[in-house]
């Protein structure tokens, strides 16, 4: 059974696009990621264009986050101050990231571009979270040692128009909140992706942030800015193909159920690690579509 895919231009086998849907739903209820850094170069790797992948992920985003922000709305551990900086300066980023895609897509490079970006930061994430959880494996901590503070660092401290974000217990000026949802923004209209493998750390290790409101903060963020790249995708390039991102959903939903319940059988930096792995496979694939020549070097067809 085929379906034809109008944006895409192409037919699949929705069976296919639904598992590979609740194979990433699995990982992300797992490990507790949005999945999108592995669900755009899984589409791409089944011959879905770069393009249509990168702006659908978006939308397939935007649809499995609202309930998860529901819940931490819910549970009143979403910081409403600061992720109102960070959907401003994810929006802006994400506009120009729209229009650097369609730019390079107008060059007939977008696809070489979205692999690279994949490889770079693919390649640093894993190998960070593998170091990490390793070092963690094998040096566990000692039990009723005291845990050291962080400490504001000095530029954060000298930055201007310094204010109070209660949820978070935090005294600091907007402007790194908000630099730091653009360069999300951008990297979510340009790969697809959420942000949030990037946005999470950022905001515990530099904005210094509680851990309770991360996620749920994080989890604001990622669903406005991903319905704004969404709609601007949609509007300049028209590359979301809504039915591949109904499929997608539809696998995601279950996977993500079942992977949550399984993610209870390992320690969390036993998750990590096998994160790192996945991201470092799909990165390695990555390398290889690059280097290797492909079986066809061009084809004609009749139009």
């Amino acid at each position: 059974m085929q379906v034809y895919l109008p944006i895409a231009e192409m037919p699949v086998d929705p069976f296919i696009i639904i598992l590979m849907g609740a194979g990433v739903g699995f990982l992300s209820g797992m490990f507790g990621v949005g999945g999108g850094f592995l669900m755009t170069p899984l589409l791409i790797f089944h011959g879905i264009p770069a393009a249509v992948a990168v702006g659908t992920e978006a939308a397939h985003i935007v649809a499995s986050s609202v309930s998860g922000v529901t819940a931490h709305l819910r549970r009143k551990t979403v910081d409403m101050q600061m992720g109102a900086f960070l959907v401003a300066g994810g929006a802006a980023g994400g506009a120009v990231g729209v229009f650097l895609f369609r730019y390079l897509r107008s060059l007939g490079q977008i696809e070489t571009f979205v692999s690279l970006s994949y490889v770079i930061f693919l390649g640093l994430i894993g190998s960070l979270m593998l170091a990490e959880s390793l070092r963690a494996i094998v040096r566990e901590p000692k039990k009723g040692a005291p845990r050291r503070r962080r400490r504001r660092t000095a530029w954060m401290a000298a930055l201007p128009f310094a204010m109070r974000f209660r949820r978070s217990q935090l005294f600091i000026s907007p402007i790194p909140p908000a630099a730091l949802g653009f360069v999300v923004g951008v990297l979510s209209a340009i790969m697809g992706v959420g942000g949030g493998f990037i946005l999470v750390p950022a905001m515990i290790y530099i904005l210094q942030m509680p851990t309770a409101v991360v996620v749920g903060t994080s989890l604001f963020q990622v669903t406005f800015v991903t319905a704004v790249v969404t709609v601007l995708q949609a509007a300049a390039n028209k590359t979301v193909d809504i039915f591949l991102a109904l499929l997608l959903l539809a696998g995601g939903v279950v996977g993500a159920q079942l992977g949550a319940r399984a993610a209870v059988f390992l320690k969390a930096e036993h998750l990590r690690a096998l994160l790192a792995l996945i991201v470092l496979a799909i990165c390695i694939r990555l390398i290889f579509g690059l280097v290797l020549p492909p079986d066809q070097s061009y084809v004609v067809e009749a139009l």
